[in-house]
């Protein structure tokens, strides 16, 4: 409801507008009557006033001179001058002054009444366009997040130049980026662990703050075009005037300030826009090899040095394969899985590399476990502090076997939970949600099928697993997603049929959101 100042100096035509108009029926309050501009400037100093309805003619201060304060106090204000004078000048100054009206006394109630709505409908009208504009603004940052994703995502050509493209880089900047210019990708290392000492509120504050601090270190080094890639990456640009060294000075920052370091991965640079897809590309196999190379540092991408990334993403493999067999109980496949891991890490050379690869080891099956809402550390009893062993150990034999034992434990751990008292319960629910990945999965269903009202079997099924029940059929629908994208040659639509998704983008997102790069990224790799 629009607030209402009435000012005249005639005490019966301010009573006649305060009685004789509905003002609430109009959407119209009347903050205060008063008969002087003193006394109404008084009031526009205290209350938030949209309308001002003054008499032109007053003594010592004018309605004109009234309405040319009000404005001056609060922008937007509307007025609506009111005179029982004839006088074109009167009414001359008024339109100078975009008077919302101008009503000759004795007043019609129905003009005045007319003339209200009608500054009531601008109101409305200016609210909507402040609103869309507010909108638009809080839009902006996330509409070009995606516009860079789409740039540093696609391939060379699928983004077309185009008049819009062009208007949309020199709206967010991009034709003001010196070039050539290059891609840092800069990760949170050992995101899983590093944060497992923290409850799920401590760790949303913790990376609200991290990602404020990013930005705001980013801008002191002038770097502003910035996009969040995944949870713990983020891609930034960096122009010709850009020095990388300022990077480490960035990453030593961010060192001192919070539990975990973030390593940069910087791709080469691009002579345009174009070519930032390629940066991009090398910014992530630079930020591969921090295994290798060390994290907490800039990486710069390196031509032809492919093998150890290849061993680095055989690696990968293997692991998720051990982490299987650990699931399934199936040691001598966990024996097997393990000794190809170490397979591997022995072509890597040196004790240092070695050491490095099996702490690499153990981070990873860290990761997967808590995508299955799984501890590692908890599990077997153990504190990030007791990995430093690893750096003990003189020779390979002595690591593979410490991780042998490990691996064994973890899968013993793991069967015996499951064989809790609800654990063939939720294995049944599981197993007919996997049945079902393609079409709808609902809590709903699957407990009518089984016998239990949905809150009860939810209740059963994240105190077993750890996981609402959403949050673990997304899990599985990403999992199969893998495996199709790995194993299959179904164009990657089809893949998201197969696993429920109908829209094509809302997969994407949902699958990087889940592995840290899109579907066709993630293809290429395997």
């Amino acid at each position: 409801m629009y607030k209402v100042l009435l000012a005249d100096d005639e005490m019966l035509d301010l009573e006649g507008m305060k009685t004789f108009i509905p003002w609430p029926e109009l959407g119209l309050e009347v903050a205060a009557a008063v008969n002087s501009g003193f006394e109404a400037c008084e009031v526009l100093d205290r209350e938030g006033i949209d309308i001002l309805v003054t008499d032109i003619r007053m003594p010592n201060m004018s309605g004109l001179e009234l309405a040319k304060r009000a404005r001056e106090k609060r922008r937007g204000l509307r007025v609506v001058f009111v005179s029982g004078h004839r006088d074109f000048q009167y009414a001359k100054q008024a339109m100078e002054l975009n008077a919302g009206g101008y009503v000759l006394k004795p007043m019609d109630d129905r003009e005045f009444i007319e003339t209200l709505i009608r500054v009531r409908e601008e109101l409305d009208s200016e609210k909507r366009r402040q609103e869309k504009e507010e909108s638009y603004r809080r839009l902006v940052p996330f509409v070009k997040n995606e516009y860079l994703l789409r740039l540093l995502e696609s391939a060379p050509g699928s983004v077309p130049d185009s008049a819009e493209g062009r208007g949309l880089d020199r709206e967010y900047g991009l034709d003001r980026l010196a070039l050539p210019a290059r891609v840092a990708l800069l990760e949170i290392d050992d995101y899983s662990w590093k944060l497992n000492p923290f409850s799920e509120t401590e760790r949303r504050a913790l990376m609200n703050r991290y990602d404020e601090a990013l930005i705001s270190y980013l801008e002191e080094i002038s770097i502003e075009h910035v996009c969040r890639v995944a949870n713990r990456r983020t891609a930034c640009l960096l122009g010709s005037d850009a020095d990388p060294a300022a990077l480490e000075a960035l990453i030593s920052r961010i060192a001192s300030s919070f539990p975990f370091t973030v390593t940069a991965g910087l791709g080469r640079p691009a002579p345009g826009l174009s070519g930032l897809h390629a940066s991009y590309r090398e910014a992530g196999e630079a930020l591969e090899r921090k295994m290798l190379r060390g994290k907490g540092r800039v990486i710069e991408y390196a031509e032809g040095g492919g093998s150890d990334l290849e061993d680095l993403r055989g690696l990968d493999a293997s692991l998720e394969g051990m982490l299987r067999a650990i699931v399934r109980y199936d040691l001598v496949r966990v024996h097997d899985e393990l000794s190809a891991v170490f397979g591997l890490a022995s072509r890597l050379g040196s004790k240092i590399t070695i050491q490095r690869f099996a702490m690499y080891a153990v981070m990873k099956l860290s990761e997967q476990l808590k995508g299955m809402n799984e501890d590692l550390y908890g599990l077997l009893g153990l504190e990030f502090k007791n990995l430093d062993i690893l750096l003990q150990f003189e020779t390979i034999e002595e690591i593979e076997g410490w991780m042998r034992r490990k691996a064994f434990e973890l899968s013993e751990i793991l069967q015996a939970k499951k064989q809790s008292r609800n654990g063939k319960l939720i294995e049944s629910v599981i197993g007919r949600a996997k049945e079902r990945l393609q079409g709808s999965i609902t809590l709903r269903e699957l407990a009518e099928t089984f016998g239990f009202s949905p809150n009860h079997l939810g209740q059963l099924f994240k105190e077993e697993t750890g996981r609402n029940f959403s949050d673990y059929v997304i899990q599985l629908r990403m999992e199969e997603a893998q495996r199709l994208l790995k194993d299959t040659c179904l164009k990657i639509y089809e893949v998201a049929d197969r696993v429920g998704y109908r829209y094509l983008p809302y997969f994407s997102r949902q699958f990087r959101e889940t592995t840290g790069m899109t579907p066709l990224e993630y293809r290429r790799r395997q």
